[in-house]
């Protein structure tokens, strides 16, 4: 790390302040009760109070921790106040999302079987994996923006055969499927709380406005096809369902 070296400080004479002494009440103003270093508090006529005149280098030079500039060719300069604990966890959501979209992979196989044949489920479970898989590159993305590094972890091999016995194929998986999505809610529930933890609203913002609304949205879509796969039960209203996904059922937010 290296300290940023600062010009010095503006003086009377600066184009940019005036050289009249009684334009200035103080160098260090006291602002709600607190006294402010680096700026001065601008006097107009009749002594009223006009302005602050912020000096960003005098303040730098109180705050080392933010002049500090990494020289190192193996550490970010973008980062800041991303704590290793922020990190970590958005490196576990990442893994999440690509687990998701590796079981929703795995779903969409089984049913674009030529001896399952349900076009509509293997379209809705693909674009759902290929939705997850979206998501893990967007917290990538975002973590290389805060100045984090990505680290990837192993994916679980997720099963093969969606048949059930008493609830058939279609209502087993959908089933299945809403069970993920309550989960990722409660896993991105909790990095917002570890983010909170660690007072990273930058983060808990992110959270709040790319995912949690989100998945509020998915839970709620999927209970419904549940709920409409129970009613029309087995055989051919499964088949017809199917074609409803097929032809315009629309996939999960």
């Amino acid at each position: 790390m290296a300290l940023l070296r600062f010009p010095p400080s503006l003086s009377a004479s600066s184009p940019r302040l005036s050289s009249n002494p009684s334009h200035f009440l103080a160098r260090n103003p006291l602002i709600g009760g607190k006294e402010v270093h680096g700026v001065a508090m601008a006097k107009g006529s009749g002594g009223a109070i006009t302005g602050l005149v912020f000096s960003p280098f005098e303040e730098l030079k109180l705050r080392p921790e933010v002049a500090m500039v990494p020289v190192e060719a193996d550490k970010s300069l973008a980062r800041f106040k991303y704590s290793d604990k922020c990190e970590a966890a958005v490196n576990e959501q990442i893994n999440v999302e690509y687990n998701n979209s590796y079981i929703y992979h795995a779903m969409y196989a089984y049913f674009d079987r030529d001896n399952i044949a349900l076009r509509g489920f293997a379209k809705f479970f693909k674009e759902s994996s290929e939705e997850e898989r979206e998501h893990a590159e967007k917290l990538m993305e975002y973590q290389n923006k805060r100045g984090g590094r990505v680290k990837l972890q192993s994916i679980l091999m997720p099963v093969s055969e969606y048949d059930h016995s008493e609830k058939g194929d279609a209502l087993y998986a959908m089933e299945l499927s809403l069970a993920l999505e309550k989960l990722t809610n409660e896993k991105l529930l909790h990095l917002h709380k570890v983010a909170e933890q660690c007072k990273d609203v930058e983060l808990m913002n992110y959270i709040e406005s790319e995912f949690l609304g989100e998945q509020v949205e998915a839970i709620k879509k999927i209970s419904e096809f549940i709920s409409q796969l129970r009613r029309v039960g087995p055989g051919h209203g499964v088949w017809h369902f199917d074609q409803v996904l097929l032809h315009g059922g629309g996939v999960h937010g």
